[in-house]
């Protein structure tokens, strides 16, 4: 079982950049598959980003070559890097945990606030 906790949250222009942190509590980080969600004010709440235990990272289309996502399981911490910001980028980004091997336990943030305007 873990606990997250997200930051990084913000106001950025357009072409700017921002790195979203998901702090994890609990023990097993690293047998955690790690994922960012986000809901923007023209969806409903869409998968962004994940990376496996083994480092294996998948992306939606929309942000592929403009965010990475990657986990420190030493400060048992993932992050989205988000770079190249647009407007449509905005809104609540979602940090989610799910148990590996077995998807027995599932965690979520409580989600941080993207705007990306001028």
């Amino acid at each position: 079982q873990v606990q997250l906790m997200e930051s990084g949250g913000g106001l950025v222009q357009p072409g700017g950049s921002l790195r979203l942190s998901c702090a994890a509590s609990g023990s097993n980080f690293g047998s955690y598959a790690m994922g960012w969600y986000r809901r923007t004010p023209g969806n409903q709440r869409e998968l962004v980003a994940t990376i496996e235990t083994d480092g294996r990272t998948n992306y939606v289309d929309s942000v592929k070559g403009r965010f990475t996502i990657s986990r420190d399981n030493v400060k048992k911490t993932a992050y989205l890097q988000m770079s190249s910001l647009k407007p449509e980028d905005t809104g609540v980004y979602y940090c989610n945990a799910v148990s590996r091997p077995l998807s027995t336990r599932e965690s979520w943030g409580q989600g941080t606030q993207v705007t990306v305007s001028s």
